[in-house]
């Protein structure tokens, strides 16, 4: 109780010289909505009586261009537009994983080496196929220069700097190019999509700082990509082509504009390239045969073998990618057979199937020099927390 009253009484001292504070402010200072004091002399008061009632206090003024883009001028390792345009094998490579659930950095190179060695010109880090989406940031970056430093000079790096935020496509494809990039891949704002004004704004962000593929995939986004946002595109001299997967004649009409194309469809990439003007592929399927598709893109009009490959094509893409092809570098024995969750493997008489496609096509044709086996239930760890 006597503990109360001290502190009441305190209280009450200190209240009484807040008033008499203020009293003596009254004079010269006036109190906003706030509640932050506003100092006036009397010369103040008597002019701002006398403003007009719409009078309102001057605005800050806005600095066009405050975020300079964060880009470097040195010259390894970069690439020019062009060269990007010239590819014609890319692989969207796959990323394995340890069991985990982080990556499997021996097994990478060892992909990464065979895709060099098969004559692919290019890799997707980090794509749909490489499982960008169940990366952080981190893991994605420290990828993209871990290949960059390891094989930047025997193969071109494409990095999936793409997002459906403006800000985080901006920010990832500056810190992507930091590390070694050659090109970034970038795709429309999917889920919350935007308007195609929209579109064409959120592709004008990020183009201008190196080379740029753009991916039209509306199974995925949910919202196609026309060509007149492409045309309008292509005037940036950045702008180093498309990855479409909408189908050919989308294809034939932009190799008529002179826009490069790379056909986003393993099973259609054949006709694509010989019959509609396509410069290449983007692929799953070469993770699997580097050395057949690179036949199919650079070897000339080869039905045949086009047959022979497609039903692998669509065994890898029954359920969606990457479940196939994971499965299947994992009876390869190429890679360990980890699943980051929400991807699970292929059911057992898919596996199956799949032993005895290689069979079909030639063991030798295929990446790794173990013997395909099916794998079992047991086999496979699937990671939920990594």
């Amino acid at each position: 109780m006597k503990l109360s009253a001290l502190f009441l009484g305190f209280l009450a001292m200190e209240l009484s010289v807040m008033a008499a504070m203020l009293k003596s402010y009254s004079s010269s200072a006036c109190f906003t909505a706030s509640g932050f004091a506003v100092f006036r002399s009397n010369n103040a008061t008597n002019a701002s009586n006398k403003r007009s009632s719409n009078w309102k206090p001057p605005q800050a003024a806005i600095i066009p261009n405050l975020h300079l883009p964060m880009r470097s001028f040195e010259v390894k390792n970069r690439t020019s537009t062009e060269d990007i345009k010239c590819l014609r094998l890319i692989t969207a490579l796959k990323t394995p994983y340890l069991p985990d659930g982080r990556f499997d950095l021996e097994a990478y190179d060892d992909l990464v080496n065979k895709q060099i060695e098969n004559g692919v010109e290019g890799i997707i880090v980090g794509g749909t196929t490489g499982e960008g989406q169940l990366m952080s940031w981190d893991e994605h970056f420290m990828l993209i220069g871990h290949t960059v430093n390891c094989f930047g000079s025997k193969i071109k790096v494409v990095g999936n700097t793409g997002s459906n935020s403006t800000r985080e496509a901006i920010r990832t494809s500056e810190q992507g190019f930091a590390v070694g990039m050659h090109a970034a891949l970038h795709i429309n704002p999917y889920y919350g999509k935007t308007s195609l004004d929209g579109m064409i704004s959120h592709f004008e962000s990020v183009i201008s700082m190196s080379p740029t593929i753009i991916y039209n995939v509306p199974s995925r986004t949910g919202q196609d990509i026309p060509p007149h946002v492409i045309q309008t595109l292509a005037q940036s001299a950045s702008l180093a082509g498309v990855k479409e997967c909408v189908g050919n004649d989308r294809i034939k009409q932009y190799t008529a504009d002179g826009i490069v194309v790379w056909s986003g469809n393993d099973d259609q990439c054949h006709d694509a390239r010989w019959g509609y003007g396509a410069t290449g592929v983007i692929s799953v399927t070469s993770n699997l045969v580097p050395g057949l598709m690179r036949d199919i893109v650079f070897a000339g009009k080869n039905p045949t073998l086009n047959s022979k490959l497609l039903p692998l094509m669509d065994w890898l893409f029954q359920e969606p990618n990457p479940i196939g092809l994971n499965t299947a570098l994992a009876q390869l024995g190429v890679v360990r057979p980890v699943f980051r969750l929400p991807y699970v493997p292929l059911p057992a008489e898919k596996r199956i199937e799949f032993v005895n496609l290689v069979k079909q096509i030639g063991r030798e044709h295929f990446v790794g020099d173990k013997d395909v086996q099916v794998l079992d239930d047991d086999d496979f760890i699937l990671v939920g927390r990594y």
